[in-house]
């Protein structure tokens, strides 16, 4: 199961960032736990400076923006 967090204030484009991954994740077959985190300390110790960013197992793959379905696909391939 992988852990996935979705950074960011809780704006609509991060909300539909969670809801996209959850989506694909149940396409997929895939369990994961989606974590949303709004903390802005914690955001930036990630180095994310522009959200949604999107965390896969502790690595940022993704800042700024709503990612497609096939970056989504290829985040939850890894």
């Amino acid at each position: 199961m992988k852990t996935i967090k979705v950074l960011g204030s809780g704006c609509k484009k991060c909300q539909q960032t969670a809801e996209n991954i959850q989506q694909i994740a149940d396409e997929m077959g895939q369990e994961i736990t989606l974590e949303k985190v709004t903390d802005t300390a914690e955001i930036m110790g990630y180095g994310v400076m522009s959200t949604p960013g999107v965390v896969v197992e502790e690595k940022v793959l993704h800042a700024g923006g709503v990612p497609d379905k096939e970056k989504i696909k290829s985040m939850l391939s890894q």
